[in-house]
């Protein structure tokens, strides 16, 4: 089987959500990844219920195809262990705060001079620099102090509590991702490894793209429900009969003409493109009485004939197990051990090469499961 990123070796120090996702994927794609865990304090993912197979079903996902080692960081002779076999690897992705693995005697420079060719990615809530590089934080804060929640949400309901962490995974797994192939692809022009310094923050920000060009180049400061995109337009969630939810995106004219002829609504064309607020506010309560008039399933059948961005808004159970999901490949069944039948079933790694696989040889190990390495 091909595995696009067979032979690198990766040693990942990360706990929690957005370092392991990140190593999960490079595994997934053919990496080898080893696991180091400290055999006292586990990683809290290990504790979070629900669980499965004896084990938590968010470390079962996130440490598949991974080695768990234990070590103590804080037995020089652990350290010294780490030293002598770092030669062998190509990164290493940690998320302690600033300073740690420098007082462990891990840190890059001391690291590097062993190995130039090392690849060292650094995950924080806030970068290594700068008066908020100690602070602790979440995705919650993350996402305030990016501006998006800012401009998220309803103007008198608030920024939203998101079902998903934003900036833990799009910020900081995502672009951890990203500058590692980055680095890895340079390396082989000039040989040398690198250093990464992944703000959580700073990533985030970047994803607010087109309201920061907005708000940085014309001074058009986006505020919650006052955009095409964001609540402001029609563009959003509408109520049916039974309590469910419909999703409109029917911007484009073509699409826009569609929707209109499907709800019979003659002021969706008429104003539907307008940018005055209270012409928004017309159609959408317009849209929002007919779309109370039927259930999500009446719904469904006849919009499921039309092109016109119009989509049921799913339970997540109802996703995972939707015709998408089973044509497009979203879940797999992941073996317990490797080599064995039993499985567990878990999200697919999503990126689809013509001639390269994904892995699941195995969902996340028991704490050092991996005695050697």
């Amino acid at each position: 089987m091909s595995y696009a990123l067979k032979g690198l070796k990766v040693l990942d120090f990360s706990t929690l959500l957005p370092g392991p996702f990140a190593t999960m994927y490079l595994a997934d794609l053919g990496a080898e990844v080893v696991h180091i865990e400290s055999p006292t304090r586990p990683d809290l993912l290990r504790l979070v219920p629900p669980y499965a197979h004896g084990q938590a079903t968010a470390h079962n996902y996130l440490n598949r195809n991974k080695q768990s080692i234990t070590l103590d960081l804080k037995n020089r002779d652990c350290i010294e262990q780490i030293k002598t076999r770092i030669s062998d690897y190509d990164i290493v992705v940690e998320q302690f705060r600033p300073g740690v693995m420098q007082r462990l005697g891990l840190d890059y420079a001391t690291l590097a001079e062993i190995n130039p060719r090392l690849i060292y990615c650094s995950i924080t809530g806030y970068g290594q620099t700068g008066s908020y590089k100690d602070k602790a934080g979440h995705d919650i804060n993350y996402l305030a102090l990016s501006g998006i929640a800012g401009h998220s949400g309803r103007v008198q309901g608030g920024p939203p509590a998101l079902g998903i962490q934003v900036a833990d995974v799009a910020g900081g797994s995502m672009h951890a991702i990203i500058a590692i192939l980055a680095a890895v692809i340079e390396r082989q022009r000039s040989g040398m490894g690198q250093y990464i310094d992944i703000s959580m923050t700073d990533c985030a920000v970047t994803l607010n793209n087109m309201a920061a060009a907005a708000s940085l180049a014309a001074g058009v400061h986006a505020q919650p429900e006052s955009g095409h995109l964001n609540g402001g337009a029609f563009y959003d969630y509408y109520q049916t009969q039974d309590g469910r939810y419909l999703s409109i995106g029917s911007l484009e004219p073509q699409f826009m003409q569609g929707l209109a002829q499907a709800l019979q609504l003659p002021v969706l064309l008429e104003k539907g493109s307008s940018l005055d607020a209270q012409d928004q506010k017309e159609v959408k309560a317009a849209i929002q009485e007919k779309i109370r008039s039927k259930t999500l399933n009446e719904w469904q059948t006849i919009f499921a004939a039309l092109d016109v961005c119009v989509e049921p808004v799913l339970h997540l159970d109802e996703a995972l197990t939707s015709q998408l999901a089973q044509e497009r490949g979203w879940v797999v069944h992941v073996p317990v051990k490797a080599g064995e039948q039993e499985t567990e079933p878990q999200l697919a790694c999503p990126i689809k090469f013509s001639r390269s696989s994904s892995r699941y040889d195995f969902m996340g190990q028991a704490l050092g499961e991996s005695e050697q390495w």
